[in-house]
């Protein structure tokens, strides 16, 4: 097979296109990379496509274990996707949609589609070059969509693996067949052996073997590690691997994420990248960026501290706990809490916990807790005890998702009298159904159609006036005072509060704070007397981001900061 046959012709376009690949071992910083070059070539005035490629048979994430994977980020056009989408809305400050998505379930469905239609001719379809014109294709319609001058394209996984060695063929056929503007970065991992004290570039050296076994030579060299590369590392690298010492960068562990695109400026990682590509900065606009670094690094040494529990369910894998599970739950507390110049400490407090040594023992010394999403029966008693704790107790909570749901559990069984009030996900037989499945998606779980089938991405919400929400809503500047009070949120569920219980929970204290536009869905939940109390059906999480925090987390950080005083 040669790729002359009735090869696909690249489309006209004048993006350019760069490659992300890793080494070593898997989590070593691709995303954050990726994220940090977008946001950097946007400072220049550039507008950037980022795309995550993700190895798996699977068309999306949403039907992953979080254990497995890690958080499923929900984009706003409603598809269920990996993590490292959030990080790149959170650093380019954007709405990103399906083009910046891709997984190889995705490549081969749409492949065996077309072959099923006769859109092949009649000619042989094989992995080679089929798999990876889908690809190309792919990465020219994200940059069409976006109208990107880059797309940044993060290939999953290690070199050297099976799944993505399509990509880096997708990689070289771009670059030689079709003369197109392409480089790649290669990031990898240096170890220093506490037995030996020293930093070794090996396991590096050995990826970009394999990566030039692929027919890729990496332009850069993104070197990860606990502290900054030396010049001997550095010299050792670019004589074995053929990466200019220039174009080594060097990338230690620092404090915060949001600190990667500043230690790449110093280095002048974007100049070099336009140089590579022949082209010039518009403009270079970082002072946000910088001014958001300063705050961090004053409240860092100011001392004001919040302790905040995050109390879920999916933490534990063996004898490790994973605060990737709920990745964009942890980056908006975060903003929302420099915002608000304090540092908080998150706690990772699993629900089981709650349920076998009691709320008060786990909780008491926490300054505000939050229950954020999941699914199933698994813990969900620990939340609800966690919720009555927090009502009872005054102590600031917000509940996400999930955690609104137990939340009007919780306040039906202990504030309404409706004892073994539930939801339906959990007991089919409660008494008190004050959260059930919704009409649409009964006859989809009924017929097996779990992927992508839940209510899913950006929906209008209408905020009640004169509520802590709308309190919210209108500091962050994303209300009018008068008129409509109407918001748009992410969503990402298949259950619903109860109508049938409305007036009754109403009546018993419950405040309906946001609905639908048609007023049918409860989407917003709170208490009046309490300093703090707020359930969102939807997840605000997903649409925080380090430059403009989220409102009902920042509303949450402050009441926790008021109280602990």
């Amino acid at each position: 097979m040669s790729y002359h046959i009735k090869a696909r012709k690249a489309k006209k376009l004048d993006t350019k296109f760069i490659f992300v690949s890793g080494g070593v071992i898997s989590s070593v910083g691709k995303g954050i990379t990726t994220s940090s070059i977008a946001m950097l070539l946007e400072s220049r005035g550039y507008k950037v496509a980022p795309v995550k490629a993700d190895m798996y048979l699977n068309v999306d994430a949403g039907t992953i274990r979080p254990q497995e994977h890690g958080e499923v980020f929900v984009t706003k056009d409603g598809v269920e996707t990996d993590q490292d989408l959030g990080n790149y809305e959170r650093f380019i400050n954007a709405d990103l949609s399906s083009s910046n998505y891709i997984t190889n379930g995705q490549v081969y469905q749409k492949i065996i589609q077309k072959e099923r239609n006769f859109e092949y001719d009649g000619e042989d379809v094989e992995i080679v070059p089929h798999v990876p014109e889908e690809i190309i294709r792919r990465l020219e319609k994200a940059a069409v969509e976006r109208d990107a001058d880059f797309v940044i394209a993060e290939i999953g996984g290690t070199v050297g693996e099976y799944q993505n060695v399509l990509y880096m063929e997708a990689n070289r056929i771009m670059k030689y067949r079709d003369n197109r503007d392409v480089i790649h970065m290669h990031v990898g991992y240096l170890p220093t052996p506490p037995s030996v004290g020293e930093m070794k570039s090996k396991p590096v050296q050995t990826s970009v073997r394999i990566l030039n076994g692929s027919g890729i030579q990496p332009d850069f060299l993104i070197c990860r590690a606990e502290q900054p590369l030396d010049d001997r590392r550095k010299e050792t690298l670019a004589w074995v691997t053929s990466v200019p010492a220039a174009n080594i960068i060097s990338a230690p562990n620092i404090d915060t994420i949001y600190r990667v695109p500043m230690n790449f400026e110093q280095q002048h990682l974007t100049d070099k990248i336009l140089a590579k590509f022949g082209m010039k900065s518009k403009k270079n606009d970082l002072k946000q960026w910088h001014n958001l670094m300063g705050r961090i690094t004053k409240i860092n040494h100011a001392g004001k501290e919040l302790n905040v529990a995050v109390v879920g369910k999916y933490f534990e894998t063996g004898d490790y706990k994973l605060a990737d599970v709920y990745i964009s739950v942890v980056e908006a507390i975060k903003h929302a809490s420099w915002s608000n110049n304090v540092k908080t400490n998150l706690h990772w407090v699993s629900s089981l916990d709650v349920e076998k040594k009691g709320a008060r023992a786990v909780l008491e010394k926490f300054d505000g807790i939050v229950v954020p999403g999941g699914f199933g029966s698994r813990g969900t008693e620990g939340m609800i005890s966690t919720i009555q704790f927090a009502r009872e107790n005054n102590i600031p909570y917000l509940g996400l998702c999930y955690g609104m749901q137990m939340a009007t559990i919780e306040f039906a069984r202990n504030v309404a009298g409706l004892k073994s009030a539930n939801t339906t996900e959990v007991d089919d037989d409660t008494p008190h159904p004050v959260i059930h499945i919704m009409p649409d998606q009964e006859k989809k779980m009924l017929n097996r159609e779990y992927g992508a089938t839940m209510r899913l991405g950006g929906w209008d919400c209408v905020v009640t006036r004169g509520t802590k929400t709308e309190a919210a809503y209108l500091a962050a500047g994303l209300l009018k005072k008068s008129g409509t009070a109407k918001i748009s949120e992410r969503h990402r569920h298949r259950f619903e509060f109860n109508n049938a219980y409305r007036e009754q929970l109403v009546k018993a204290g419950l405040v309906i704070a946001g609905t639908t536009p048609d007023g049918k869905l409860v989407e917003i939940v709170e208490l009046k007397d309490h300093p703090y109390f707020v359930g969102s059906q939807f997840h605000p999480e997903f649409q925080s981001r380090p430059l403009s925090p989220h409102p009902l987390f920042v509303g949450f950080v402050k009441a926790a900061m008021k109280l602990k005083k």
